[in-house]
């Protein structure tokens, strides 16, 4: 239990009674609480303004994010025991979900775990620490790792720009027997997943369910899979019937690894490395067409302040999109910004149709999947969207 007392303000704990995890700076009483002078990313117990407990938490004093509540208990101790009580329950809910080991194992504060991420690939688990109070419970938390699970090896992908907010450094550490690649199943389609050199922890899970619904999309379809990364989209739509697949991506070791998964599963993609606007403007110029375009981009908008920038990039994605449908195509346009609402990238795809030419219809509405849980208290773990549109001409 940690002696460290953090004093919240007057009325400054309501969000944390009705179930929220986190505190910021200025709901800190710091007449009663030294805030400065305590270390990155200590324990501590939070209470409200007459110490009445509210629970255990990590804080950062330099951070305007300054604490995440780990547990309503104020007397908790944060060690290998606790930690593996979370594990096993996360565990429980993606074993009831799904048939294979191959899943998010933990979403952050939807786990009751913020600041922390790990992907499961078979024996091998890609864990990503993102603040300063989880990064010093690390040892605690690998020691209830290795024994939950005794995994091959574990990858700590702690690379990410998120831990430059916290103080942290960057840096890849392998665990046991880590190997460069492993290979994973999505309803029938092989992928090899690298674990150092791919993107964030390697593969995209949180798109799953909505990559399942590409069937009755991609049959028969020429189908363009922009920001296609490694081959997720464009390869699930191989197996469902396209009759050709092109995949769009400025990474040439990304298209590498699409190509080599395409072989894994008999499957023959077209390449196109490029920044995806200039591409998407060069097949128009080539007049090619397309009965499915598939927009999936990184998050554009990061931070509040790039909202009109990243909405701009949004609008110009999906109107050159909407440019290459052949009559009657389908648009499956997608975002990971937190920072854009659903409503909003629903009045961008609005606007853009209409300045194309095109009578848009909405037909279904995809988020992340189950293992990528969203905390009821916590707006921000809801951060994925995916619109399935049909366009044809007005």
């Amino acid at each position: 239990m940690s002696n460290i007392l953090l004093r919240l303000k007057p009325n400054e704990e309501r969000r944390l009674r009705a179930g929220h995890l986190w505190v910021y700076s200025n709901e800190i009483d710091t007449e009663r609480t030294a805030l400065k002078t305590l270390p990155a990313g200590a324990l501590c117990r939070i209470v409200d303004s007459r110490g009445n407990p509210l629970g255990t938490a990590y804080f950062n004093p330099h951070a305007l994010l300054c604490a995440r509540l780990l547990t309503g208990q104020g007397d908790a101790v944060i060690d290998a025991g606790w930690f593996a009580r979370r594990l096993r329950a996360a565990a429980a809910l993606r074993e009831r979900l799904y048939a294979a080991p191959y899943y998010r194992l933990v979403h952050g504060e939807a786990d009751g775990l913020p600041g922390l991420v790990i992907d499961r690939y078979g024996e091998v688990f890609v864990v990503q620490i993102g603040t300063a109070g989880m990064e010093n419970l690390k040892a605690p938390l690998l020691d209830a790792l290795q024994a939950e699970f005794k995994p091959l090896g574990i990858v700590l992908r702690n690379d990410s720009a998120a831990r430059e907010a916290e103080s942290l450094p960057l840096y890849v550490e392998d665990i046991g027997s880590v190997p460069e690649h492993v290979s994973i199943e999505e309803a029938g389609v092989r992928f090899d997943i690298a674990m150092h050199g791919g993107q964030k922890t390697g593969w995209f899970y949180d798109q799953r369910d909505n990559r399942d619904r590409l069937g009755r999309y991609a049959r028969d379809a020429r189908v363009l899979d922009v920001f296609s990364y490694v081959g997720g989209w464009a390869l699930r739509a191989h197996a469902f019937g396209a009759r050709q697949v092109s995949c769009i991506d400025s990474s040439a070791p990304a298209l590498e690894a699409a190509a080599h998964n395409a072989r894994l599963n008999g499957a023959s993609l077209e390449l196109l490395q490029g920044q995806a606007l200039e591409v998407l403007k060069q097949l128009a110029a080539e007049d090619r067409r397309f009965e499915l375009v598939i927009v999936d981009p990184p998050a554009l908008i990061k931070r509040k302040k790039d909202h009109e920038e990243g909405l701009s990039l949004y609008a110009r994605l999906n109107r050159a999109a909407l440019n290459l449908l052949s009559p009657g195509g389908f648009l499956v346009s997608c975002s990971c910004s937190y920072h854009l609402e659903p409503a909003e990238l629903q009045r961008v795809l609005l606007r853009e149709s209409r300045a194309s030419g095109r009578r848009l219809q909405i037909l279904e509405q995809g988020g992340q999947g189950p293992d990528h849980p969203v905390h009821p208290a916590i707006p921000e773990t809801r951060y994925l969207k995916a619109f399935f549109c049909a366009a044809s001409q007005e």
